[in-house]
């Protein structure tokens, strides 16, 4: 190499320590929290928790779900700007054991509403009134053991159903009829299924939508297959057929065009499986611990490298986000927060930086925003 190189290479070097590249800074993660960044005081037993903006200000809110187990309040913060909380607001007017809260436009309005889900007891659909304040709607479901939901167009009339898993009890789909009532519509599944939560997607390419299921109890996960009228005859089994498995994601990981799922389990490694586009699996991959506890998870490019991460929620063990360490399935494990029972997560830009926070729904601990900051060595 001549002078000219070996200068260039190294001006180029001091450059890269000094102001380092894009992909260099974006593995230089850390996610932190502080005694501001708690959603209020109370140890409550939180399930779930989402973000949108409620209030159409341009900032992300929250809504939390209260009450495993023990009928509890559930609560919006409202965000006032660069991720500050100064404004909890009481959601619904009786408590519940809500086990889940979704956002949607249920209304067709334009701005969000939410759905709550409840173990035994009714779901309630809570209108908003375009300016992030909620008022009940209906009632709707069954009283049953439900344990999450699912916002989406099943029946692709232009409308968000409701999709419900519930534990030990068959699982139901409910259909909007576009002025947010919500009547009964197919079960799916077997009708004894622990199934915990669900994910939706076209898993084979047929132009229907598909649905994965994260079983508990020993059962085998599935994939259901489904034939564009609400029904799922065929189901594809997947992992060991023994997980205990409580959290289910989908994403096309590795960009071939075929969408993949991640599973969280209890007592084992989380597993990702990679979609063989006609509804298999084309390879499957653990991560993180041989006793993962983990309950919670979800999918998002956390560190702006145009690569998926994997953000983990775990009971009684620190959570974790997986950096994708290169465009195949390796991570670097970021531990986050103490040994709390994380139940829900959701992530997104709270305070407006354009990297993508995490918010913790934990049982009986508090609440948290973990702020996605750079750390620079």
């Amino acid at each position: 190499m001549n002078d000219t190189g070996q200068r260039t290479r190294w001006v180029f070097g001091l450059l890269c320590l000094f102001f380092p590249t894009h992909s260099a800074l974006a593995q230089q993660r850390e996610f932190v929290t502080s005694d501001r960044l708690t959603l209020g005081t109370e140890r409550l037993r939180s399930a779930s928790v989402r973000l949108g903006d409620l209030d159409q200000d341009g900032d992300l809110d929250i809504v939390v779900a209260n009450g495993r187990h023990w009928p509890q309040q559930n609560q919006i913060l409202v965000n006032q700007g660069r991720a500050k909380f100064s404004i909890i607001r009481p959601l619904g007017m009786d408590q519940r054991t809500t086990y889940a809260c979704e956002l949607a436009d249920f209304d067709g309005d334009g701005d969000l509403d939410i759905a709550t889900g409840n173990d035994l007891a009714q779901g309630e659909i809570l209108l908003n009134d375009g300016g992030g304040r909620f008022t009940l709607h209906c009632e709707y479901g069954d009283v049953t053991s439900l344990r999450s939901l699912l916002p989406i167009d099943l029946d692709l009339d232009g409308d968000v159903d409701l999709i419900a898993t519930c534990r030990g009890r068959p699982n139901r789909i409910y259909l909007n009829d576009s002025q947010a009532n919500f009547e009964a519509g197919p079960t799916f599944g077997k009708d004894s299924d622990s199934t915990i939560d669900v994910a939706a997607g076209d898993i084979n390419g047929d132009g229907h939508l598909d649905l994965v299921l994260a079983n508990r109890d020993r059962q085998p996960n599935e994939v259901l297959l489904g034939n564009g009228e609400l029904r799922f005859p065929q189901s594809v089994p997947f992992g060991s057929g023994e997980d205990h498995s409580r959290s289910v994601a989908i994403a096309d990981l590795n960009a071939d065009g075929n969408l993949d799922w991640v599973i969280a389990n209890i007592g084992s490694k989380n597993q990702i499986f990679l979609g063989d586009g006609s509804g298999g699996v084309m390879r499957a991959t653990d991560f993180g611990s041989h006793d993962s506890q983990s309950y919670a998870l979800a999918i998002a490019d956390m560190n702006q490298d145009d690569r998926l991460d994997i953000i983990v929620g775990n009971l009684n063990q620190p959570n974790a986000v997986y950096l994708r360490s290169d465009n195949d399935l390796n991570f670097d494990e970021v531990p986050f927060g103490d040994a709390s029972a994380t139940y829900g997560l959701d992530v997104g830009d709270l305070d407006g930086d354009g990297d993508a926070e995490i918010v913790v729904a934990n049982s009986d601990d508090l609440n948290r925003i973990f702020l996605n900051r750079v750390t620079r060595q």
